[in-house]
């Protein structure tokens, strides 16, 4: 049974709410400000499990974690830490406007007749609580995406005497899998075919993010063209899987410009390997290979390096057999139980760091490499954990989408059809289920932008992006309803792919990294204004993929 409770703007209780499990309803006598709460109180247990989706996941924040974000902690309050025992967010940041815990659910929509929506939690005397407001509270601070504490933003509704208003709320048992699943229906929102849209991210690869001598796939460039990131890592934000997707299109459609200029990307980073064995994390313009974005300069992070050595092996040719290097570096340091190192010395490919699951990223490299036994030993270790982190060289152990499409990319190789199932559930926890309400006068307002199918970056990074095209082909072998949600994902990136010098402010086949679909790292429904070689290399293979698979 849902309790109803009402906050002022200073959080003091107000009387004279009822709700009748359709709606609320205020009795006062006076016009009142306030925002109305249905909690759930669960029964007692130790661990609470909580999750809302694309926000916080358990303690969500490991203590160890060197990024700072909302974590939970049983008990206290400590704002400079971001650290609470209870926690409201705005209905926005999340993938799906819910909150789980262990024994229940509740699930509302983005907007509600009084605004929009907030979810929230609190471990109370050793039971979990969880509610809905109505409209929003973000409490004990607000999470703007920097290390600095915002302050609280907390909305309320003038109520005046015998307001009714209708409310949807439904309660589940805290089954969040069966809660979360995919619409079985595609949004339309596309602003172009797949075919096009291959067509315009290999033209925006190659134009704006390729140069030569040597060769690489620059990070990022200005959507006026100015200016520059001259950086290329070897895989995730550049590299090998989108120097690769532009050689298959290359060759797709007879663009010999395309193709030579991927082989001379994947020569290049094929030609170039560490001290260790394996490829450098990344090329800058100013220091060549080096390390990627850590203090270490010794570290190289295995999903970096593994997902370039899965590339190269798709790749084929002179390029597998640097990746087979990579792939012996990975065989040599996997641990008795299993377990593949999160981090390598560049100096000597020694395990570095076993903290988190990244290490996992190397188990389609050693089943495209034929090494059938270590990846399944690797799979029995990593099928132990309920959720994986570490996947991102940027945020740490923070919960990421990118742990996600690791676990599915590496259970799919492994046909452990169990395992990735359950994996790609848990990556949809990051999958928005709903299009986010953009004002007019914004970028994504003004364009009509459909936010079904993207994904949250995770919960320290809170905006959308396309990563999720990395695993498109591994979702859509997983079947229904995880065939729907890639095509989703695949279709909402179709959108904000520049058809033409000045389509939103960029020059024609850029792509940005960051939809700002809440309040977190700037304005809601404003562009980063930076095209990113990732996101049109993600797009781009999404879309040959499909195109392969359809004979078109």
């Amino acid at each position: 049974m849902l309790a109803c409770s009402a906050l002022a703007p200073d959080g003091s209780p107000v009387d004279g709410f009822e709700w009748d499990g359709t709606a609320v309803s205020y009795k006062g006598i006076i016009p009142v400000d306030a925002s109305v709460r249905l909690s759930l109180h669960l029964p007692a247990t130790e661990d609470p499990q909580w999750l809302v989706p694309g926000v916080f996941y358990g303690e969500n924040r490991p203590e160890r974690c060197t990024r700072m974000f909302p974590r939970f902690v049983r008990t206290g309050i400590s704002p400079g830490l971001m650290e609470s025992s209870a926690w409201s967010f705005r209905a926005d940041r999340c993938a799906t406007p819910a909150v789980f815990a262990r024994g229940g659910g509740l699930v509302t929509r983005e907007l509600s007749p009084v605004g929009q929506s907030g979810v929230g939690f609190a471990y109370r005397d050793g039971a979990p609580t969880i509610w809905l407001d109505f409209p929003y509270r973000e409490e004990p601070i607000r999470y703007d995406g920097s290390n600095t504490p915002a302050p609280a933003d907390v909305k309320t509704h003038r109520w005046t005497p015998g307001e009714r208003v209708e409310l949807d709320v439904s309660v589940n048992d805290g089954d969040w899998r069966s809660a979360l699943r995919p619409r079985d229906e595609l949004s339309q929102a596309a602003w172009v075919s797949v075919s096009e849209a291959a067509a315009l991210a290999a033209y925006g690869l190659h134009r704006w993010h390729y140069k030569a001598d040597p060769a690489r796939l620059i990070e990022t460039r200005s959507f006026d063209g100015a200016e520059e990131r001259d950086h290329m890592h070897v895989s995730w934000v550049s590299g090998a899987p989108y120097a690769y997707a532009l050689l298959v299109h290359g060759r797709r459609v007879g663009n010999d410009e395309y193709v030579a200029a991927a082989e001379a990307v994947l020569d290049h980073i094929a030609g170039n390997l560490t001290p260790g064995g394996m490829y450098w994390p990344q090329w800058t313009h100013d220091r060549g290979w080096t390390w990627g974005w850590h203090p270490d300069h010794d570290r190289a992070h295995a999903r970096t390096l593994a997902d370039a050595a899965l590339f190269m092996l798709k790749a084929g040719g002179s390029w597998a057999e640097s990746a087979r290097s990579n792939v012996a570096v990975a065989l040599r340091t996997q641990r008795d139980d299993g377990a593949l190192p999160a981090a390598h010395s560049i100096a000597t490919g020694d395990a570095k760091d076993w903290d988190g699951t990244a290490g996992m990223a190397w188990i389609p490299a050693l089943v495209a490499a034929g090494e059938l036994d270590a990846a399944r030993r690797a799979g029995a270790y990593y099928a132990q954990f309920d959720t994986w982190f570490g996947a991102p060289e940027d945020v740490d152990l923070a919960p990421t989408s990118e742990d996600g499409y690791a676990a599915v990319m590496a259970f799919v190789a492994l046909e452990d059809w169990d395992t990735a199932r359950r994996a790609a559930d848990w990556t949809l926890t990051f999958r928005y289920s709903y299009d986010v309400d953009f004002a007019k006068g914004t970028t994504l307002g003004d364009y009509g932008f459909k936010s079904l199918g993207a994904d949250q970056a995770s919960a320290a990074n809170q905006h959308l992006h396309d990563f999720g095209l990395v695993c498109l082909p591994e979702l859509v072998r997983l079947g229904e309803p995880y065939r729907t949600s890639a095509l989703q994902h695949l279709e909402c990136f179709r959108q904000f792919i520049a058809r033409h010098d000045g389509d939103f402010g960029a020059r024609r086949g850029m792509a940005a990294e960051r939809y700002l679909q809440t309040d977190c790292f700037g304005p809601k429904g404003t562009v980063d204004p930076l095209s990113h070689s990732w996101c049109l290399g993600l797009l781009l293979y999404a879309c040959e993929e499909v195109i392969a698979c359809s004979g078109a």
